[in-house]
This record gives structure tokens, C-alpha cells and sequence, in this order.
């Protein structure tokens, strides 16, 4: 059985970083909450905090950390009928989210939320592609990614698409595509590329013939990634929302695959040209009335933010 003065031992070290000022929020010495860690390492037979070089849950410290969330969450319910549960505090919900979204519509869509349940999120940035290993692992309460099949114990739901578009600086497409872009150019052009498990270049690449290798830019940063657009470093996959003010003042532009360049319009552009990726909504089935309220949420207003799924284009 577990012991939750324990977890709460090892949430008050990880949620203050460090031993002192956890023991100052749970009201405690830091010799009796180092005791506390120290034993349920040792009824656990392994440890859940690594202490060097930074002091930062183990894998089974996070799970168990989630674990304490989720009853957090479920008490959280039922402080109106059981006041005795808690003193009230905002609910902590951790997620995992692509740095696009974080870039682009998340912000807007959390913003209401919440100041109307008073929830505090702690956000995991992580590719929409891998983020549902985090559920997997039990890390995270929810996550965005580009998988519709749920892990055990949590439900998904798709919520639309972001809509990527191949882009460039004006300087860039005349030194790389004075003729026009062709597979050859293609492959002599630098791209950009967020990150190791970033495949939308790959995927827009591969629609013309052209596989790796190519010369790219590793550039793990929203605002960086257009950034080296604008400088003129690179071309490469741009959330269609995040572009929209460099596309309109014509700071960027789309690349044409058939030789010629767009006009920087949001509308009546090729659909072939554009990569959508999907993204579904992932959490716990037992997440509480505030992890449901935030699905219920996202759900209700997706399409304010997101290409809704019957209007993807062929990419």
C-alpha cells in the first residue's frame, strides 16, 4: 500500500526543488522529509529522486508524482461536500504539448479556462509525435499528439489539424530557386528542422522524389524556427497560423513546387501543398471534473483554432 504522507514528501521536494523549501511547505524539518524520501525509497527498492546533477525525479518518482496529481485531482472534486480534504489550492494539471500549439492557439485556449476553474498547469514540451509516450509512461494527465488510439486508461478525441505550409524568405527562394523550385533545388536547398523527430520537411520533400540526405538547420525553438526563416537561413514547414503577419507584410512566402511563387495569402493556395498534421486529446479516464471540463472545453471550440478533420487537404 502506498503512503501519501511519503508522496506528499516527494511532490513538496520536486514541486519547491530542493529538500529546505519543500519542508517549509508541508510544515516540516528537512531532516523529517529527507526520512520520509529515504523510506519510501526503501520500501520501493529503488530510488525516485536522483539527486545530481540536478535534483530531479527518477522514472518511477515521476509516475508516482502523477499518481499523486490524479488523487489530487479527485479530492479536488469533492471539497465542496468535504471541505476537510484540502485547503482549497488550485489543481496542478501536467501536460504534454507540442511547441507549435504552445506557439500558436494553446495560449488563447487556456487562457479562459482557466481563470474560470483557477487550474495551474504545468506544461511538458514535446513533439506531437511522441508526446503519447509520456501518458504511456504515466507522466503526464494529457497530451496532444498525432495518434488516435489511447494508451490503457485514458480516452482520445480529435480535435482538428494544424495546417503546415512550405516557407521561405523572398531572398532565400531567389538564391536557391532562380529557376524555379525543382526536385534538384529542393535538394541543394538548406531546410529547417525543429528537432531529431520533426518529419515535416521529410514528408513535404518526399511528395516531389526527394529523400534524405538533405542540408538542414537544427533549430528546437516556435519563434527561433521562423526566425531563421526570416534571416534568410533556411525554408521549412511553418504553422499556417504562426505565419499569417509575415505572409500578409510578404516577409515570407510559399514555395511552389510547380516554379512559381504564391502570393502570401491565407486562401486559394494549392491544398497539395500544405502537410496537415492531426491532433488528438488525450487524458486519464479518472482525471477529475477539471480534466474533463478542459476536454469538454477544448472539444466545444477546436475548430476556432484548428482545420476541422473533414477539411484536410490530400498532403
Amino acid at each position: 500500500m502506498l503512503d501519501y504522507k511519503l508522496l506528499a514528501a516527494l511532490a513538496a521536494v520536486v514541486d519547491q526543488a530542493g529538500f529546505e523549501r519543500g519542508a517549509r511547505q508541508l510544515g516540516l524539518t528537512q531532516s523529517a522529509v529527507s526520512q520520509r524520501i529515504k523510506l519510501l525509497e526503501a520500501r520501493l527498492g529503488q530510488p525516485v529522486l536522483m539527486r545530481s546533477p540536478r535534483l530531479a525525479p527518477t522514472p518511477l518518482g515521476q509516475r508516482l508524482l502523477n499518481h499523486v496529481q490524479q488523487v489530487r485531482l479527485l479530492e479536488h472534486d469533492l471539497l465542496d461536500e468535504v471541505p476537510a480534504l484540502g485547503s482549497g489550492d488550485e489543481p496542478r494539471l501536467r501536460l504534454a504539448i507540442n511547441a507549435d500549439s504552445l506557439a500558436t492557439w494553446w495560449p488563447e485556449a487556456v487562457g479562459r479556462f482557466s481563470d474560470r476553474h483557477r487550474v495551474l498547469f504545468e506544461l511538458v514540451v514535446e513533439d506531437q509525435e511522441v508526446a503519447l509516450k509520456r501518458m504511456r509512461d504515466g507522466e503526464v494527465a494529457g497530451c496532444l499528439c498525432d495518434s488516435a488510439r489511447p494508451v490503457q486508461g485514458a480516452r482520445s478525441h480529435a480535435l482538428g489539424s494544424m495546417r503546415y505550409r512550405a516557407l521561405a524568405s523572398p531572398a532565400f527562394i531567389a538564391r536557391y530557386f532562380p529557376h524555379g523550385v525543382t526536385p534538384s533545388a529542393l535538394k541543394r536547398a538548406p531546410a529547417l528542422v525543429f528537432g531529431p523527430d520533426d518529419r515535416l520537411q521529410h514528408r513535404f520533400l518526399a511528395m516531389y522524389g526527394v529523400e534524405p540526405p538533405f542540408p538542414y538547420h537544427l533549430c528546437p525553438s516556435s519563434q527561433g524556427f521562423v526566425g531563421l526563416a526570416l534571416a534568410g537561413l533556411g525554408w521549412g514547414m511553418v504553422p499556417e497560423r504562426q505565419a499569417a503577419r509575415e505572409l500578409d507584410a510578404g516577409r515570407l512566402e510559399e514555395i511552389d513546387p510547380s516554379g512559381h511563387l504564391a502570393d502570401g495569402r491565407l486562401v486559394d493556395l494549392s491544398p497539395h501543398q500544405a502537410v496537415d498534421v492531426p491532433l488528438y486529446w488525450h487524458h486519464w479516464r479518472q482525471g477529475g471534473q477539471v480534466l474533463d471540463a478542459l476536454t469538454d472545453h477544448l472539444l466545444a471550440l477546436s475548430d476556432s483554432w484548428l482545420v476541422p478533420p473533414d477539411a484536410t487537404p490530400g498532403g
